[in-house]
């Protein structure tokens, strides 16, 4: 992948889908200045000129969008293997080598922002940022906070424990609070817990309530201490849903099981739901997985799609993320074709994952929508998303990638404009 140095940069012959508005913006120009941040985003007809020395992108007549974000994601995971093999059949070299491809993979779909709620050490973060790796901007949880025979709890059924040190438990309100000083301590700008069982963990259900009310309120607390650090929890089924949105977390992360008193809480708390649709949508193969995790994923897709309708109707607050890890790297804009096939409008569906997103990681202020004073984080789709919003879901339709106007990947013709000295930047 080629990474450009630092330029203005002029993108055209585009529609502006700009993330924030009701209605897209036919033949629209974008500029950003050499810092990265954007001048102008609006129709061709009243657009400055263009500077000399500017790089300029034709976009052909693609769909330019605000880069995305993904809410909710495993990056030091594998999708396609299990997790018992990563842990005792991979190298640890290779583990890291593998989490710099996903970051890749993921950077190249159309994400240009991720929150990793667990398994990704914060020196990811450090090395996205400083320009070491090629990847979204990171917020990371590091680890993951459960109790003994929880979700995160890393024990197999045959009494073997994995031993992951991303994985913590806390017991009672004393080891809540340690768990969390120490997911603090390792770097973590989100603390994650689980307030419910899973999916995917063999000793527990969704419907299990997992940290009690006085431990989640010990987290959100020591978050709130510790530079009003948000929390996420992961809350698959009804009791835990409302447990987490009653005792102050930032977002809840699944929300299966959520109902209409969770819908009003979640209004009336400003709690965002991450529904993680991707992982849910397909109907499980019997092949691939676990029969205790077959059969709890076919008990609740179908309640899973009722509650999640019901959710998108009632117009609460969603931010986009797949729970990638779980299901596919580098596939990560599928999850806007799932809030659509429950009844998001195209439209709203592409608001959740930037605007909505960038509000649910606190970085609105720059990012989430292309208006002047915001960073140049941005893709071009070759096709119409808000005529069909699948088109977003294949990595090879993202045909410019940028952040902070760096193009990071391009498949399409950059022009170097001639100075005013006759010379080509």
């Amino acid at each position: 992948m080629e990474i450009e140095r630092k330029a203005a940069l002029r993108v055209h012959n585009v529609t502006l889908v700009d993330g924030a508005g009701s209605a897209a913006v036919p033949d629209a120009v974008l500029e950003a200045d050499v810092d990265g941040r954007i001048v102008y985003a609006g129709p061709a007809g009243h657009a400055p000129a263009a500077p000399p020395g500017v790089r300029t992108i034709d976009g052909r007549g693609g769909t330019l969008l605000p880069g995305f974000f993904d809410c909710h994601v495993h990056l030091g995971m594998p999708s396609d293997r299990s997790i018992v093999e990563e842990a005792l059949m991979t190298d640890p070299v290779v583990r890291m080598l593998q989490t710099t491809e996903r970051l890749r993979r993921t950077l190249e779909s159309g994400v240009t922002s991720a929150r990793d709620l667990g398994a990704l050490p914060a020196g990811f973060r450090h090395a996205v940022a400083t320009g070491l790796l090629a990847g979204p901007r990171l917020q990371v949880a590091v680890g993951i906070i459960s109790h003994t025979g929880g979700h995160a709890d890393s024990t197999l059924p045959g009494g073997m424990d994995l031993g992951f040190d991303f994985c913590l438990l806390a017991d009672d309100v004393r080891e809540a609070r340690i768990a969390a000083r120490r997911v603090l301590r390792a770097g973590a700008d989100v603390v994650k817990i689980c307030t419910t069982g899973g999916i995917s963990s063999a000793t527990d259900d969704p419907d299990d309530e997992d940290l009690l009310d006085e431990e989640i309120a010990a987290v959100v607390d020591e978050a709130r201490r510790h530079g009003g650090r948000p929390v996420a929890a992961h809350a698959q089924g009804r009791a835990g849903v409302l447990a987490a949105i009653r005792g102050g977390v930032r977002s809840v992360e699944h929300g299966f099981g959520i109902d209409d008193e969770g819908c009003d809480l979640l209004g009336a708390h400003g709690t965002f739901l991450v529904p993680t649709l991707s992982t849910m949508v397909k109907p499980p193969d019997p092949a691939t997985v676990p029969p205790w995790r077959y059969e709890k994923k076919l008990r609740w897709r179908d309640r899973t799609r009722r509650n999640i309708a019901a959710a998108i109707e009632r117009k609460v607050n969603i931010a986009a993320g797949t729970d990638a890890g779980i299901s596919a790297h580098g596939e990560n804009l599928t999850e806007l074709s799932c809030l659509v096939e429950l009844g998001m409008s195209p439209m709203d569906a592409i608001r959740a994952a930037t605007s909505n997103s960038a509000r649910l990681m606190g970085v609105d202020d720059r990012l989430g929508t292309l208006r002047p004073g915001m960073l140049a984080d941005l893709v071009i789709c070759a096709d119409d998303p808000l005529r069909d919003i699948g088109v977003l879901s294949k990595p090879e339709n993202i045909v410019v990638v940028a952040q902070q106007g760096v193009i990071r990947k391009n498949t399409l013709p950059v022009v170097a404009q001639q100075t005013q000295e006759g010379r080509h930047d």
